[in-house]
């Protein structure tokens, strides 16, 4: 008994370190076919995931600095607009309700009074913070880089102390898993591609400044940000509209994403992720959903393929059987289809 609650408290500080270590094996699992591929051209395997791993970080910054400049510029002028729009609002309203709107000094004053006070504790929160998410950052690279450089020397040390038979299965499991995370990254680029060239488009089309980068950012962050990142991914945009070229053009683009994530969430994604992973496109939403609403971010950005890893695994190890004959399992129109087939081969028997 004591023994059980050791081991349950312990799990509960280590959630963090789990998290890390997940991320850590689906980033280096993502990385092997990149690796593997400068492995046959003559690369050490150290130094090609030393390339693959700080290329997608360099990437990764370059986006962040890229996009970082354009978003801070942006929300700072619409910080300096900010009073007279709010003027401009307040009179609309006042004049169209017959309501009286506080002043903006007011609510300054409010916000003041009610965030100062607690000022320096957030401060401190948000330190700790900072240094937490720099300590997992630190942990994940290190981690996933000595996974991914240990390749085969790593799965060589867990296959020892298997029997040969459970070797072979073990062995299968780790390339079913490592195919299905390579298609679920290879769907999110197809989809950042589609959800790129279609702001794009509409971006150029109503006369946005900057529409090409603009576009990519809220490609990329729309997908690879789980749960919020279209909300990240299309602020950009949003808030460029707004102070280049006022508020009509920013309503528009605010419509045009909310009207393209529908149509991405009910028809792109589920037909992509289901030929990416081989999955039903309601199954896939539906997996999207409950991990999301179980392990949170984390769950929903890793339930595609776990999912279909986990289908992937059923349909390899369990038996399939072969199907009864019944209208249940055919369409209408099949049943037409095949009973001319078959007068058509009676008719041309001898």
């Amino acid at each position: 008994m004591f023994a059980a609650i050791f081991v349950w408290r312990a799990m509960g500080s280590l959630t963090s370190l789990f998290v890390n270590l997940i991320i850590a094996l689906f980033l280096a699992l993502a990385m092997e076919p990149m690796i593997v591929w400068l492995v046959r051209h003559g690369w050490k395997r150290g130094g090609a995931t030393a390339v693959v791993l700080f290329g997608l970080l360099a990437a990764a910054i370059a986006v962040m600095a890229l996009f970082g400049q354009i978003f801070v510029e942006q929300a700072g002028e619409l910080i300096r607009t900010l009073p007279s729009t709010y003027e401009s609002v307040a009179t609309w309203i006042e004049g169209r309700f017959n309501v009286e709107v506080p002043e903006m000094a007011d609510l300054q004053a409010q916000l003041i009074q009610d965030w100062g006070n607690e000022v320096a504790s957030r401060a401190l929160a948000i330190g700790t913070s900072v240094l937490s998410a720099v300590f997992a950052f630190t942990t994940i690279m290190l981690v996933s880089y000595y996974l991914a450089a240990a390749g085969p020397k790593f799965r060589a040390s867990i296959c020892g102390w298997l029997s040969p038979k459970n070797q072979n299965e073990v062995l299968k499991l780790w390339e079913i898993t490592q195919t299905k995370i390579s298609d679920y990254i290879n769907s999110r680029v197809v989809l950042a591609a589609m959800s790129s060239l279609a702001t794009g488009v509409f971006l150029t089309i109503i006369q946005i400044p900057y529409a090409l980068p603009l576009a990519l950012f809220t490609g990329v962050v729309s997908q690879f940000v789980p749960t919020i990142g279209t909300y990240i991914g299309g602020a950009l945009p949003i808030v460029f509209a707004l102070t280049t070229d006022g508020p009509k053009k920013a309503i528009l683009v605010l419509a045009f994403i909310i009207a393209y994530q529908q149509v991405e969430n009910l028809w792109f994604s589920p037909k992509v992720s289901a030929r990416a992973l081989q999955m039903n496109p309601a199954v896939s939403f539906i997996v999207v959903l409950g991990f999301g609403a179980v392990f949170g971010a984390l769950g929903a950005f890793l339930s595609l393929p776990i999912a279909a890893t986990i289908q992937a695994v059923a349909t390899t190890y369990m038996r399939r059987h072969e199907l009864v004959d019944s209208h249940m399992l055919r369409d209408p129109g099949s049943d037409k289809a095949l009973r001319d087939d078959d007068d058509a081969e009676a008719t041309d028997a001898p």
